[in-house]
């Protein structure tokens, strides 16, 4: 069975084709691959315990998740910045804009004495 293993935890991101040995008996899952890659030993290693740390074609996957050939398994870097907080800055970084603008047009439409 032959996966595309993409692995962005370093920079820049790896990308390597692997072959798994394959046996008709067991399913592949997304835990045997990782298993048998060396990245984890199971579902509580270090290496891969935070939620979200890896998936199949950038969906997230759990442990258990069916492997098909020819996936592309991907291993995710840890978010340096939470998405909603950089959201809700932005948001207030230009709500402040735009009154310090209003307060501007009012300042200029005043008649000077």
């Amino acid at each position: 069975m032959e996966i595309l293993l993409c692995d962005a935890r370093q920079d820049p991101p790896l990308l390597e084709i692997h072959h798994l040995p394959f046996h008709d008996v067991q399913k592949p899952t997304v835990g045997w691959a990782l298993q048998i890659l060396g990245i984890a030993n199971n579902q509580d290693d270090l290496a891969i315990s935070r939620k979200g740390c890896y998936g199949v074609f950038g969906k997230r996957k759990d442990w258990d998740s069916p492997l098909y050939a020819g996936d592309r398994l991907e291993l995710y870097a840890p978010l340096l910045i939470d998405p909603k907080s950089a959201r809700r800055k932005k948001a207030n970084r230009d709500k402040d804009s735009l009154l310090k603008a209003k307060a501007l047009r009012r300042q200029a439409a005043k008649p000077r004495p």
